[in-house]
């Protein structure tokens, strides 16, 4: 699992930075491309990217200006050119699928797959702060509502446990030959042997093996549910529009300041904070004040720029 940030710019494209997309890379297992928000021009930053537009298959959007959504068009456009034919799902606020399939229709575009739209209403009473947008097998994908100046959400992915390794040493010394009994036990079946004693697969599989999270917020105030959503993730991925001392313009925009989004990884409790959504008002050495404010509050932060890539490496400890 790879986090790709394609773009990293705030409001507007900028020589040094894009506008914002970011790419979740499954690269060591299901090989594609999950996409977060598709700002314009994110199909010429995949230009440079080791993916392309046909490895896409998700992409969930956090909010609707224009930032975030106004590449999407195209970047569906493209991976019809290059024949894709998988089918794409769509998750978004209310109003994503509109402003899809009005840019499609107006436009003539021939999709050789079919969208698949999910919207999320923050005004939904039924809509809790926290839900599940997503499920499979190995992952499941929830959602919180922020505070923005427009309806914006963040997305949490979390990898299921994976089941423990076979102790085969152990069953070795107890005797036991490789064969069948081997794959039951790995299920979590205790076994009786020919001879009557009962083998206990707690006693012969590891604990399971934790997955990763990595949470990725839209643009956002400040708020409790960004801390609820990002307790205990690996990593959080969160917007430093501003450094500390714009911190009240911060608040008049409805965006956060680099301490500020270093104070909501330290409240809850993330391996590393990833700062992204830059102002083009910083250059290099404004950059380097931002992550300064920042680490004097949350010491394992990195500030992203286009094409920085950060691998999520699986935790070391298990779930008891």
């Amino acid at each position: 699992m790879e986090l790709y940030f394609l773009g990293t710019g705030a409001g507007l494209p900028s020589t040094r930075r894009n506008v914002t997309s970011i790419a979740l890379w499954w690269n060591e297992t299901r090989g594609s491309v999950w996409l977060f928000d598709c700002g314009e021009g994110t199909q010429h930053q995949m230009l440079r990217a080791p993916f392309g537009p046909a490895k896409v298959d998700h992409i969930l959007i956090t909010h609707l200006h224009g930032d975030h959504i106004y590449g999407l068009p195209g970047l569906l456009g493209s991976r019809a050119f290059q024949s894709a034919t998988s089918d794409v799902s769509i998750v978004g606020p209310k109003g994503i699928a509109a402003f899809v399939e009005t840019s499609i229709r107006i436009s003539c575009a021939h999709l050789p797959y079919q969208l698949r739209f999910l919207e999320l209403d923050h005004d939904e009473p039924a809509c809790r702060s926290r839900q599940v947008v997503y499920e499979d097998q190995d992952i499941v994908v929830t959602v919180a509502k922020l505070h923005h100046g427009i309806p914006s959400w963040g997305y949490r992915i979390d990898e299921k446990p994976s089941p423990g390794s076979l102790r085969t040493d152990v069953l070795k010394s107890l005797g036991v030959p490789p064969g069948p009994i081997y794959g039951t036990l790995k299920s979590g079946q205790d076994v009786t042997l020919d001879d009557g004693r009962v083998i206990r697969a707690a006693d012969v599989v590891a604990p399971p093996r934790q997955g990763r999270s990595v949470v990725i917020l839209g643009d956002t105030l400040p708020t409790d549910s960004a801390i609820e959503l990002a307790e205990g993730a690996d990593v959080l991925v969160h917007e430093s529009t501003y450094d500390a001392a714009d911190h009240d313009r911060a608040k008049r925009y409805h965006h956060t300041s680099a301490d500020a989004a270093a104070d909501i990884a330290k409240r809850a409790g993330v391996g590393q904070l990833v700062l992204t959504h830059i102002s083009a008002r910083y250059d290099a050495d404004g950059e380097a004040q931002l992550l300064q404010d920042a680490t004097d509050v949350f010491e394992n932060t990195a500030i992203a720029h286009d094409h920085f890539r950060l691998a999520v490496k699986k935790p070391r400890r298990s779930t008891l």
